[in-house]
């Protein structure tokens, strides 16, 4: 954590709960499982202990056998302490210290509860010190003091590095767990939220926390439709995860009309003129249910800015995936005289510091210039984006729809869709071919047939 002027405020801090975690993992190498996920070296407040837990944590993950002397050792050759002597004492002293060896989990919790203290006096300091020099406004102040708290309940670092140890015990815990869903499911496991779009979640790897998903098209082309899809899909395979869909051109009532729509398979002259069959009431009463079930919530606020989504979805417990339709309707907490582009640009920075911050997928939906229109082939490209090339820099991930009979009234494929991923940080574009009913607002999946080369 940063330096700073703290005269007068008592630290708070659990020497004996910090001595008692060391000597329990030296004593035990086996109570280290316990705690290695849950406790970091920059949890601990005595920079000696810190420094000690940091090669206790790298003993772990490294497999080597813990005891006093393996300790004593590598503290020596890592130059945590002066001499062997001072080594020697301080480890035994710490030994000493256990009251109980089972208990580590709560040695490990007061630990962990001191340092979100700490780190909530830090927070305030920081705060006022902003307040203080009055070179920013009070919302972006404002939010600035709720991104502080944000990070400490979200148990994020308020300030300091992060020791790779912890970091690393991390990534190969999911790789693990990747490992362990691919056996038991014989198929390649997602690191992300499913789709329910087969190629496209094989290409994507499914929706990934804090990456920025940009989904653009032309008028027409349905891209509200397939966010929704998506949005109703994730709803149905992942039900504990709350999705926040923000319609900034849409109300709500339209958006869920859509959903329902799609999910009961009524079209849109059913759905305006009311006539409806008795058969039909029946999947719109199943369609009602399922859709009442998901943990979907709608904000039909116009002309939102980056700050206000994200103090609104702070506050939505088990946030699971954002969708914002979208971007160039969004506001600029900036005036830029005029100068979209530069707004634009910013509001798209913004969304990707949003979406890591929070660590869930955010999927922007965006319209495309008129391009497409004036080339023979009329398949968008990334320099189609409208109003900046800084949407293509931000986002991880850039898909377009694309329906030739849109354009071509004579195709007879009336119902055939590409989804074209341009952009992909974590692997491969791809063109993916999908089925679209438009009388449903649905996409569906295609029958691939692939080579066994």
């Amino acid at each position: 954590m940063a330096e700073y002027d703290l005269s007068g405020i008592n630290i708070p801090y659990n020497l004996d709960a910090e001595q008692s975690v060391l000597g329990a993992v030296i004593m035990d190498g086996e109570a280290m499982t316990e705690i290695a996920t849950a406790l970091q070296p920059e949890h601990f407040h005595v920079s000696l202990n810190r420094d000690i837990y940091a090669v206790l944590l790298q003993m772990f993950l490294s497999g080597e056998r813990v005891d006093i002397v393996t300790v004593l050792d590598k503290v020596m050759q890592q130059g945590v302490f002066e001499t062997a002597e001072q080594a020697k004492e301080y480890l035994a002293r710490l030994t000493a210290a256990v009251p109980s060896i089972s208990s580590v989990g709560k040695y490990a919790a007061i630990v962990s509860e001191k340092y979100m203290l700490r780190s909530l006096i830090f927070a305030a300091k920081e705060i006022i010190d902003a307040a203080n020099t009055g070179g920013e406004d009070a919302n972006t102040l404002v939010d600035f003091a709720e991104q502080k708290i944000f990070d400490i309940r979200s148990g994020g670092e308020v300030k300091g590095l992060t020791h790779i140890s912890g970091i690393v015990l991390d990534r190969i815990n999911a790789l693990n767990e990747l490992s362990r869903t691919a056996k038991e499911t014989g198929e390649a496991a997602l690191t992300g939220l499913s789709t329910l779009y087969r190629e496209l979640d094989r290409k994507i790897h499914g929706l990934n926390k804090s990456d920025l998903i940009i989904l653009a098209a032309r008028p027409g082309m349905g891209k509200t439709s397939f966010a929704m899809n998506i949005a109703t899909n994730v709803g149905k395979k992942q039900p504990d995860k709350a999705i926040a869909v923000f319609s900034l051109e849409m109300s709500k009532e339209q958006i869920v009309s859509r959903m329902i729509s799609s999910e009961a398979s009524l079209s849109s002259d059913e759905m305006k003129t009311g006539r409806i069959s008795a058969e039909k009431w029946k999947d719109i009463g199943r369609a009602a249910d399922i859709l009442s079930r998901l943990n979907i919530y709608i904000d039909d606020t116009a002309g939102v800015n980056v700050a206000g989504l994200k103090s609104k979805l702070r506050r939505v417990k088990n946030l699971g995936l954002v969708v914002i339709d979208y971007l160039q309707l969004m506001t600029s907490t900036k005036n830029y005289g005029g100068n979209r582009v530069v707004e634009i640009s910013e509001i798209t920075r913004n969304l990707k510091i949003m979406a890591k911050e929070l660590n869930v997928p955010v999927i922007c939906l965006s319209q495309l210039a008129r391009g497409p229109e004036q080339r023979p082939d009329k398949r968008p490209m990334l320099s189609d984006l409208r109003e900046s090339g800084s949407i293509e820099q931000d986002a991880d991930i850039v898909m377009f729809l694309y329906r030739n009979a849109y354009y071509d009234k004579t195709d007879p494929n009336v119902n055939a869709c590409e989804c074209i991923v341009a952009k992909n940080r974590h692997g491969e574009t791809a063109t993916i071919p999908l089925g679209w009913d438009g009388e449903f607002t649905r996409f569906t999946n295609a029958e691939i047939v692939r080579s066994e080369q």
